[in-house]
């Protein structure tokens, strides 16, 4: 008769369990999509060992100059944002250029927005996004840590 097997135990984490961590992009030095999908990641806590599904384990994070964001290819020209009021033909299509001059912010938090789950968790987590035009932001006191480009 051989002994039972050691079952291995999953950690559930608690809210007052979890440390806050505050990172800084910087988007001059960023791609847009390889950005946002880091920033997603980073937002719903994957990156750590203590992810837990029900639980906000992520980041704060903080992008700052929005404007300067790199889009490879042609995008520049050629991306277009839609959008869809709640009557008959009311589309509306922006271009990238436009969407670039008049709301900068909207560029990076659409773009990480769609990478994060579309339920309640996922509105939370994007509360947890700060998108800044400048490159100086309201959040020095939570001593967000930069992170670089490639790394």
């Amino acid at each position: 008769m051989s002994p039972t097997p050691q079952r291995a135990k999953t950690a559930h984490v608690r809210a007052e369990d979890v440390e806050e961590r505050w990172l800084l992009y910087d988007a001059s030095e960023h791609t847009l999509g390889r950005m946002a999908a880091r920033i997603a990641v980073q937002l719903m806590g994957k990156d750590r060992p203590t992810w837990t599904p029900s639980q906000v384990t992520g980041a704060h994070v903080v992008v700052v100059n929005s404007p300067a964001v790199r889009l490879t290819g042609r995008k520049t020209e050629q991306m277009e944002y839609q959008r869809y009021t709640s009557y008959p033909g009311g589309r509306n299509v922006t271009s990238f250029k436009n969407v670039r001059t008049r709301r900068p912010n909207d560029i990076i938090t659409l773009a990480v927005r769609r990478m994060l789950p579309k339920t309640r968790m996922g509105r939370t987590l994007l509360r947890r996004l700060k998108v800044y035009r400048e490159s100086d932001h309201p959040h020095q006191a939570q001593k967000p840590v930069k992170v670089e480009a490639g790394s």
